[in-house]
């Protein structure tokens, strides 16, 4: 950086040099024209480098002005979304609180951690010791009172989310290790297994209300709508099981398919399901159709482990290599890459406003990520999409092109 009193003395000591030069001119201008010789042209040369200084002088200060400004923008800025959490053991399923900045992590230890968070810090704010073996699901309730988990113990607890003490136990609720779980209302939960086995459960009674065994394999996934006519099951068995849950029966099972199902979301106001496969293929059912799919994507040509609709045309998908993908389904679009962990993902959450996912991995670490940009994307079903959109980095993505991918997508 230049010093502004040294610069001004510097142009002052030039100025003096140049008048001198000015008046000494003159006793020799007659000579000078005799001569052809043009001395006043040295008097506008030196008189255009002083104001040429002086313009350096302040482009050099606006400039400094400029990085100041900007790093003092870069310091004030807040965060767009929270750090990282660090977990000491691996985490397998997270669920962010419906109101309140908190996320549970279950773990394969079987403890349930809660952090607080802000987008400065995360800190636990408890730990839950509620199974003996790998918690493998956790969700909040609705209100965000109750923490309902599961395990490989076969156990389903359920604690009081300010206390931490334990408000409902079931033990050995399955013969097998449960797999998923899923709140369906204030008073029902269904629970699903290694062994294909799914059970409904009414909270205020001791034992199941049904138990049904329509799968050959674990059960990966569950969902229903809000209507609560059907649970809707995703099997490693290759199938899409629908039960009818008024009748308390099988409502229809799809054809097997080559690979696993892994993982399911409703879309399009719950008109359409979306199912993730062991191979990277989406398909897409009509909610109420499960006999067979009406539309197939090529995804990221590896295991989908998760995938979590954010819009109502778009999914974010997660996998074996740690990346975590956007895609646009309506129509069908690879937007690209929202954030990427070292290691595969296990699993993806939205936050109860709708701006942040989490994802945790292999690596266990919970990252999160802004998302709330995906408002704003548009898709021209028209016109046909390029290769290389398949790579771009989305704003929420740490790489350096995230401001690449707009382009083309309207």
């Amino acid at each position: 950086m230049m010093d502004g009193s040294s610069s001004g003395d510097e142009n002052e000591d030039v100025i003096s040099d140049s008048d001198s030069d000015t008046s000494s001119s003159t006793d020799i201008n007659d000579d000078s024209e005799q001569s052809g010789i043009g001395v006043n042209n040295d008097t506008e040369t030196r008189q255009d480098n002083v104001e040429r200084l002086d313009s350096e002088v302040k482009i050099e200060n606006e400039e400094d002005d400029d990085v100041l400004k900007a790093l003092m923008r870069e310091r004030t800025k807040c965060r767009e979304h929270p750090p990282d959490i660090h977990s000491d053991d691996f985490v397998v399923d997270i669920s962010f609180h419906p109101e309140e900045n908190i996320i549970a992590a279950a773990t394969i230890t079987g403890d349930v951690i809660l952090h607080k968070y802000t987008n400065e810090s995360t800190e636990v704010i408890n730990t839950l010791e509620v199974h003996t073996k790998a918690c493998r699901a956790v969700e909040f309730s609705k209100d965000g009172n109750t923490l309902f988990s599961t395990s490989k113990d076969k156990s389903i607890v359920l604690c009081d989310v300010n206390t931490g003490r334990m408000k409902l136990f079931y033990d050995n609720a399955h013969e097998n290790p449960l797999y998923c779980l899923l709140i369906l209302d204030e008073n029902r939960i269904a629970s699903g297994d290694d062994n294909g086995v799914v059970k409904l459960w009414d909270l205020r009674k001791k034992d199941p209300i049904w138990s049904l065994k329509e799968m050959d394999d674990y059960v990966s996934c569950m969902i229903s709508t809000e209507a609560k006519k059907y649970l809707v099951c995703a099997s490693g068995d290759g199938t899409i099981t629908s039960i009818d849950i008024g009748a308390r029966k099988l409502h229809i099972q799809s054809e097997m398919y080559e690979e696993e199902l892994t993982c399911i979301g409703t879309m399009r106001s719950e008109t359409k399901l979306l199912v993730g496969s062991s191979k990277g293929i989406f398909y897409l059912f009509n909610w109420g159709e499960f006999g067979y799919h009406s539309d197939a994507f090529p995804g990221p040509k590896l295991a989908i482990n998760c995938l979590l609709p954010v819009t109502e045309n778009i999914a974010v998908c997660a996998g074996e290599d740690g990346a975590l993908r956007a895609t646009h389904f309506f129509p069908h679009r690879h937007l690209g890459v929202v954030g990427q962990h070292q290691f595969s993902v296990e699993s993806l959450d939205i936050s109860g406003s709708g701006e942040l996912i989490a994802s945790c991995s292999h690596d266990q670490t919970i990252k999160f990520w802004n998302i709330k940009y995906f408002e704003d994307i548009q898709v021209d079903g028209k016109k046909k999409a390029k290769k290389k959109e398949v790579n771009h980095n989305l704003p929420s993505s740490k790489c350096s092109n995230a401001s690449d991918f707009f382009s083309e997508l309207y």
